[in-house]
């Protein structure tokens, strides 16, 4: 055995761990546990032969006789000769980079079977298990061995992982180094003397578009406590593994555009490759896994045990020579219950508003002001029809009751600017309040002066599409009579939004970022009254910036939830605060302090509070009496009495002291049966529902149209009709055949298709269009932009907020010409939830399939693998289709496919695949979407198109994108590429194998660049070797099978909705020709594909696009 010559003082260590022998588990103990951890029932078994695999980790036993290795999340050894592969680890839980033990008997390796990520260690002869570490929150990326075998060094952390050392015997462990806290530690590795952790190390988490280096190797001297760099190579440096000898370090480095390994000697400090090229590195993304698959040396330092090429090697140190180490392994895979539906489009006349927004109660409470589709509504609440007050043909946002209750203020938006408008509570004297256009927003009427005030901004910056996160400016506060007139400036808003007073004071209350503060008229004399945080949620806080530009990511000090908004109540004594998409209410007090209130315990709370929603809530607002909390879920209204709840909850307190008193004296069936009848006594107060019935026309166009002598590439099989006729009526297909060959009308409209193609209407699976949020408006560019270039559906799988609810209305009820508009709202971790049990999942779930009817949710990287198999569970009993984020996370990555989750967005960040995942996910049937344009572990495809391509001269994108978007995005980029440093071609590959093997792939376009990103994203998704017919398969029929949207589209057939797209030339010779539109059909309408003019049922021009701004021509200036 190895000495462990630990030159540190054992007094310090000793002190850090605690001994639990006891916790040593049973492989029949295990079952129960694993049962209760990870609660997800298997309901199908994938089982295949393989003999290669994907990104797997080896080690090699200290006596040289045997290998142990991963795949799929279970461990395997084989003889260190090759061989048939045992199974020494199984079921749901997912195990990965095992390493032996000095003295062989045992392996740690890291494993979620306690429902999160920890540290386990196996006794090789009697299987028995312990878990080292007992974090739920944390993530373990790798772990490895003291030489004398009693302690463990494991890179841990939630984004900026650091080294942590463990006893194995257990015990807390302690973090080795703190600092620099941007400072990433993984692939931790000790030296045969135990002196040293050799590491890969980087400044930040990952980089998108990476420049390199992005690694190097460092050292932690267990002596001193330091950590030092000893490499410098441009290809970065990483996952270093010393020899047993002490005399050589191999570690993996990139050279030009591939992967090799690089031997240093550790005496000399000669340098050389030793294996080039191999497995891809990971350095561009997380590396979970490691930045290369954990390699290991043989006990007498000749030889290298690596794998690479889907294959073990043996490499000879000393002649640089290879063998391959043949495996055989009969996988046998547990997966999740199957979690797949059906979501019919109907025909319906009429269809009822997906939301309503903004509602507030008048100051009596017996009308409720809202708005809907964009229009603001008033009904006598609760049981009243809502009425629109006014006639206005553009957006109405915000209402806000006068102080009398007999007028509403309201805020427009008119295509070049918006005002603020009055209007009567019955419909009358409608008056605008503002002399100048704007964008405002959040009127609020004093109590004490005839004011109205507000924020607002730069109407320009509204108006051309140049502020990137869609919402109103912000930048002044500011208030005009109640009669209107000229605005008096308070100040800059600085951040600080939704103002509104109490009924005490004369001052202005606003919410700024966690605090609530309040101003005089004047902006002067500032003071906050709160600060509130909420929950520290695991998960996806650390993982929102998968959504953002490229940037280097560090920890927050503070991950707890910040309020999005805060107000007072009108007594000022109490305060409701929007958290996470819950409601919460507190005490104000005053104490010439600013009170510091956590909502994370809310028994624990520094002055009392309480949350309100079981199910979450938007739109919060206060009663005039200080006594109701109104907010909104989709169409259905909520009102929380807080004077009911406190006499409820008051009386569970007695019923719970009562029977804890009579417990005493039970015996335990009478208890049982107690406990069952009192069950509904002790149930929390909750908000009483009113769902507000209100309806719109569905447009479905009236009229009979003949497509007639195109080439019809259907999409059903490998149909294609050379010269075919499509015969439309209103929205649906009801005839397909030879051209000449249908039974016609007379009145319909015929369409000459000769010399063209044509092919279903696409659909983008992943498709962030994202327009203007709160003060919305009535046209969408990037809708229009989109169905110009023939995306007829769309599924916006992260919309962050819930405005799209409505736009998807708008669209439908033909107000905004567009695609048809799905979504997964926000996607469930996007809103951080610490999730409790597969309950409180299904409570928060019930919100997509209850009250905003998403059909499809997306699991945003939510929690730890326990709470995830909690959404999936939920999901499938509320008929919900979950897709998930793959956050450049390939560990991630596999348990969501293991737990049977449907869908998948964003590439695998690794390369290449095998056939262990590629069988896997075509059995499962899991739709991948791999946004190239985005791509995962490389360079940005859409950075290739900007290099290769001219967008901006683009006479179609410019007439359908503002110019500061399309500006911004194509006249200067940050990063440039050789060709063959990209990956999305790499990328292509698997999704080509993957539809070759039965499996699933959509087409998404991420929002990059409106309309003909599109295109880019198939041409990418064509490039890895897939023909032209797959890549359209991929584009129409798989993409709508991944949404379960084949039943009404994806493929040109009698009885589906009409959504086509007519091409001038053939995309089954040059995939390039998908961007060659001449007409695209949505829902029976065809248009024009270059302004989006209708053709037909009604020949009529394009909205006038209000985002178009002239050129500056024409002007005075230099001659030219």
């Amino acid at each position: 055995m190895r000495k462990f010559l630990f030159y540190l003082s054992f007094a310090f260590w000793l002190g850090f761990f605690s001994v639990h022998a006891q916790d040593s588990i049973s492989v029949a103990k295990l079952d129960t546990l694993t049962t209760k951890e990870l609660p997800l029932k298997p309901g199908r078994q994938v089982n295949f032969n393989t003999t290669e695999g994907t990104w797997i980790s080896v080690d090699v036993s200290p006596d040289g006789n045997k290998i142990v290795f991963d795949m799929m999340g279970d461990l395997y050894q084989i003889p260190v000769s090759g061989g048939k592969a045992e199974r020494i680890t199984s079921g749901m839980a997912y195990d990965v980079h095992p390493r032996y033990s000095p003295d062989g008997k045992s392996l740690v390796f890291i494993s979620d079977k306690n429902g999160a990520d920890n540290v386990w260690i196996m006794d090789l002869e009697s299987k028995e298990m312990e878990a080292i570490s007992e974090d739920k929150n944390q993530n373990f990326f790798s772990a490895d061995w003291s030489p004398d075998g009693d302690y463990i060094v494991a890179a841990r952390g939630r984004r900026n992982i650091k080294l942590h050392l463990y006893h194995k015997r257990g015990g807390g462990g302690a973090k080795l180094v703190e600092e620099p806290k941007d400072l990433k530690m993984i692939d931790p590795a000790f030296s045969p003397d135990g002196k040293t952790i050799y590491y890969s190390r980087r400044t930040g988490g990952w980089n998108y578009n990476a420049q390199f280096p992005q690694y190097q190797i460092g050292t932690y001297d267990m002596e001193k406590s330091e950590v030092a760099t000893i490499t410098g190579r441009y290809g970065s440096a990483f996952t270093p593994t010393p020899s047993p000898d002490g005399k050589w370090l191999v570690y993996g480095s990139r050279f030009e555009s591939q992967t090799g390994l690089v031997i240093r000697n550790l005496d000399t400090g000669n340098e050389e490759w030793l294996a080039y090229p191999i497995q891809r590195d990971e350095q561009e993304s997380i590396a979970t896994l490691g930045v290369l698959p954990a390699m290991s040396f043989t006990p007498d330092s000749k030889n290298l045990i690596v794998f690479y090429g889907g294959k073990l090697h043996n490499i000879d140190i000393a002649q640089k020579s290879a063998k391959e180490i043949p495996f055989e392994v009969d996988l046998k895979l547990d997966l999740g219950p199957e979690v797949l539906f059906d979501y019919p489009i109907e025909d319906n006349e009429t269809e009822q508003v997906t939301q309503i927004r903004d509602a507030v109660p008048s100051p009596d409470g017996s009308k409720l002001a809202f708005t809907a589709l964009n229009r603001l509504y008033i009904m006598d609440f609760p049981e009243g029809t809502p009425k629109r007050l006014t006639k206005n043909d553009f957006t109405e946002s915000h209402p806000a009751w006068s102080p009398d209750g007999n007028s509403i203020a309201f805020v427009s938006w008119e295509g070049d600017g918006g005002h603020i408008y009055s209007v009567g509570a019955n419909g009358r004297n409608l008056k605008k309040l503002t002399n100048t256009k704007a964008v405002y927003s959040n009127p609020a009427w004093s109590y004490k002066h005839d004011r109205i005030v507000f924020t607002r901004g730069s109407a320009y910056e509204y108006t051309s599409g140049s502020r990137i996160d869609g919402t109103p400016g912000r930048e002044d506060l500011a208030w005009i009579p109640s009669e209107g007139g000229d605005l008096t400036f308070i100040e800059k808003s600085k951040g600080r939004i939704y103002p509104h007073f109490t009924k005490i004071d004369d001052r202005i209350y606003l919410s700024d970022d966690d605090k609530l503060i309040s101003i005089r008229w004047d902006g002067t004399d500032e003071k906050t009254l709160l600060s509130v945080k909420g929950i520290t949620p695991f998960g996806s806080s650390d993982a929102r910036p998968h959504m953002l530009p490229e940037i280097n990511i560090s920890e927050a000090d503070d991950k707890a939830s910040k309020p999005s908004e805060i107000r007072i109540s009108p007594d000022g004594k109490t305060a409701i605060a929007k958290i996470n998409n819950d409601i919460y209410t507190m005490v104000v007090p005053r104490f010439g302090q600013t009170a510091k209130i956590s909502l994370a315990s809310i028994d624990k709370a520094s002055f009392p509070a309480n949350q309100l929603t079981e199910i979450g809530g938007e739109f919060p607002a206060w009663g005039s009496d200080s006594r109701k909390v109104h907010w909104s879920l989709g169409a259905t209204h909520f009102v929380y009495d807080l004077e009911l709840a406190q006499v409820h909850n008051d009386s569970i307190e007695k019923l719970k002291k009562k029977r804890k008193e009579e417990e005493k004296s039970k015996n335990g069936d009478e208890k049982a049966e107690k406990d069952k009848d009192d069950k509904d006594e002790l149930e929390s107060f909750k908000a009483t529902e009113y769902k507000v019935d209100l309806s719109y026309k569905k447009d479905i166009p009236q009229g009979v149209a003949l497509i007639k002598g195109g080439r019809i590439i259907s999409m059903k099989g490998d149909e294609i009709i050379e010269n075919g006729d499509i015969l439309i009526e209103n929205n649906r297909i009801v005839a397909v055949g030879d051209s000449g060959s249908l039974d016609v009308p007379n009145n319909a409209k015929v369409i000459d298709a000769t010399g063209k193609t044509i092919v279903p209407g696409f659909v983008d699976t992943h498709a962030h269009m994202w327009p203007s949020w709160q003060v919305q408006k009535n046209e969408a560019w990037m809708y229009g932009a989109n169905l110009a270039y023939g995306v007829t559906t769309t599924r916006d799988p992260q919309t962050s907020t819930t405005d799209v609810l409505t736009y998807s209305d708008m669209v439908d009820a033909g107000m905004i010409a567009g695609p048809r508009i799905y979504s997964t709202g926000p996607g469930v971790g996007y809103w951080a939830y610490n999730l409790k049990d597969k309950e409180h999942a299904k409570r928060v779930l019930k919100q997509y399939s209850e009250y905003y009817d998403t059909k499809t949710i997306k699991m945003y990287l939510t929690g730890n693998r326990q709470m995830r198999q909690w959404i999936i569970m939920a999901a499938k009993e509320l008929e919900l289709m979950p897709t998930t984020e793959g956050g450049l996370d390939f560990k991630l990555n596999m348990t969501q496919l293991i737990d049977g989750y449907p869908g998948h967005e964003h590439s695998l960040p690794i390369y290449p695949i095998y056939k262990d995942v590629l069988n896997t996910a075509a059995e499962a049937k899991m739709a991948v979407t791999p946004t190239l344009l985005v791509s995962y572990g490389g360079p940005w495809a859409e950075e290739f198109y900007y290099a290769t391509e001219e967008p901006y001269k683009d006479k179609k994108l410019q007439n359908f994108t503002p110019y500061e978007e399309l500006a911004q995005k194509s006249r200067r980029r940050k990063a440039w590429f050789m060709p063959e440093e990209h990956v999305f071609s790499k990328h292509a590959e698997m999704m080509n194998q993957l539809i070759e093997k039965g499996g699933l792939v959509g087409v998404g376009s991420h929002g990059q660049l409106q309309g003909l990103g599109y295109h880019w994203e198939l041409w990418s998704l064509q490039s890895g070797g897939m023909d032209e017919h797959r890549a359209l398969k991929a584009a129409t029929i798989l993409g709508a099978e991944s949404l379960g949207l084949d039943g009404d589209l994806g493929s040109i057939e009698s009885g589906k909705l009409a959504d086509l797209v007519i091409l001038d030339k053939n995309p089954l010779e040059n995939i390039r020709h998908t961007n060659t539109v001449r007409y695209v059909v949505m829902n029976g309408r065809i248009y024009d594909a270059s302004n989006l003019d209708e053709i037909h049922p009604k020949p009529r021009q394009a909205p006038k696009a209000n985002w178009k701004m002239e050129r500056p021509e024409n002007l005075p200036g230099i001659e030219k």
